[in-house]
């Protein structure tokens, strides 16, 4: 009889890891406490308007790529992909720029800004290509159980090629003086969830998925990636519980024996060989798990950097906006003061850049004929208090504001739809870490073997996949997650 495989939460890292599990020849059941798959990938459509929950960024489109080709099938085989252009608009307080998808043209448009900056561009983006070759072929590969994965001879070499040592911010600024240029290229080290002086440069890798791998969108939405994976997964034999939410982990010496869930004031009882959690790392271990047989202590978690947090909003127009992006960054007041309310006196900022999608722009079937659908995220700090409407309201009126102005146009009296999201939610949601969306912030001390262990250091067959262990936070290193943690555990148990 195959042996039994428990994952808990049907988000990208735990569909990852359910798939190359079955692949191997496991019985595999995947619990998810909500009625779709994709965790914070999820979707709600209401009134004709269709909302990613979460993601809304498609990078590296070569990871997706060799993870359905790990099963013999394709991107194409479950969704279509759209490449953007511009890649995103980024609003200045005095102007704004169009991010072009060629690379020809975006080193002219660096270039009228800062001479020089052209070359610069090449010398940074072929530093970038091999960060990225070494990066997302290799490192992040490795599980993070010993310091001996990284005494590979291609690694060794290329260490210093690396810029481990070095900063995001101390890179770039060696390589252009314009501050918008500098502001553009460190952008993409936002997406891991800490500031860019505590990013090491190794991450300007993030800039060539940005620069040469494209932006893209998967025609249909972000859910349509989880969607796709849910039906591989179930091709392979992966049974799927929904509306089954995670209580316990029964242990056993040092074994976990069985996961018990309810649906729907049910408890059920599922026996496993193997448990794999994709939920929270923290919730697992402080909630699903006694005391004994945690790996982390709560002075460990609390000195954790986390990644920030976000204010979220969903919003349906009954009109179009003229001039609107798919992607728009709103840098339009200065990014320190905000940085310092994320990441060294956590509070409520006052002035915040934000980021809005609209998935509408590019495919009509996203909103109604002659609407909209507008996804704003604020990122905050985690763990803070007072979240209530009336803070989120408050907030929503700030940006709005200044998106009108910028755009020229008024949505006010436009709106037929209005969601907010923000840290109660995905504590209540996704049982988060202080609220956390992004999880751990990438940090030098937060990579690799630093990361909370893929594999338990009390039980020997629980393991760990998603934004809180190795690799870290992203759509794409969740994919790679699932792959680290399904591959151990098929070495531990070969």
């Amino acid at each position: 009889m195959n042996k039994k495989a428990v994952v808990i939460g049907s988000g990208f890292a735990g569909m990852s890891a359910a798939s190359f599990l079955a692949k191997s020849g496991w019985q595999v059941t995947v619990v998810e406490k909500h009625t779709l798959p994709g965790g914070r990938a999820r979707k709600f459509e209401v009134d004709g308007f269709t909302f990613d929950m979460g993601p809304s960024w498609y990078w590296m489109p070569d990871v997706f790529e060799r993870y359905f080709a790990s099963f013999g099938h394709k991107v194409e085989d479950y969704y279509k992909l759209i490449r953007l252009d511009p890649s995103y608009r980024v609003y200045w307080p005095d102007d704004h720029w169009d991010i072009p998808a060629t690379y020809s043209e975006l080193a002219a448009m660096l270039e009228s800004v800062e001479p020089g900056a052209a070359a610069a561009l090449d010398k940074v983006m072929a530093e970038a290509a091999y960060k990225y070759e070494i990066g997302i072929n290799k490192l992040v590969y490795k599980p993070g159980q010993s310091i001996a994965e990284f005494l590979d001879k291609d690694l060794l070499k290329g260490v210093f090629r690396l810029d481990v040592f070095t900063s995001i911010k101390k890179h770039f600024g060696k390589h252009f003086k314009h501050p918008k240029t500098r502001e553009l290229l460190e952008f993409p080290a936002l997406f891991l969830g800490a500031l860019p002086e505590d990013t090491p440069a190794l991450y300007s890798l993030m800039n060539y998925a940005d620069i040469k791998g494209g932006t893209w969108f998967p025609e249909g939405g972000m859910f349509k990636i989880a969607e796709g994976m849910y039906k591989m997964a179930v091709e392979l034999g992966v049974q799927f519980l929904f509306e089954h939410d995670a209580q316990s982990i029964d242990v056993t010496g040092k074994q976990a024996r069985s996961v018990m869930a309810l649906h729907k004031g049910t408890p059920v009882v599922l026996e496993a060989d193997v448990v794999v959690s994709g939920a929270d790392y923290h919730f697992t271990e402080t909630k699903l798990l006694q005391p004994q047989y945690q790996s982390y202590s709560s002075s460990y978690w609390n000195s954790r950097v986390m990644a920030p947090s976000c204010l979220l909003y969903y919003v349906g127009l009954k009109k179009k906006v003229p001039g609107l992006k798919h992607h728009s960054l709103f840098f339009d007041t200065a990014f320190a003061p905000h940085a310092q309310d994320i990441y060294a006196t956590p509070r409520w900022p006052n002035k915040p850049l934000f980021y809005v999608s609209a998935t509408s722009v590019t495919d009509a079937t996203q909103a109604p004929a002659d609407g909209e659908n507008l996804f704003f995220l604020i990122p905050v700090a985690t763990g803070l208090e007072g979240d209530d409407e009336a803070l989120r309201q408050r907030y929503f009126q700030q940006i709005i504001e200044r998106f009108e102005e910028r755009l020229g146009t008024t949505i006010k009296d436009d709106i037929v739809y209005y969601r907010s999201f923000a840290l109660s939610d995905f504590v209540h949601d996704y049982n988060a870490f202080r609220g956390n969306a992004y999880g751990l912030a990438n940090t030098l001390m937060q990579t690799a073997i630093l990361k909370p262990a893929a594999k338990s250091k009390k039980i020997s067959n629980l393991y760990y996949t998603g934004q809180l262990t190795v690799p870290g936070p992203g759509v794409p290193p969740s994919l790679i997650s699932g792959e680290v943690v399904a591959t151990l555990i098929n070495q531990n148990f070969s």
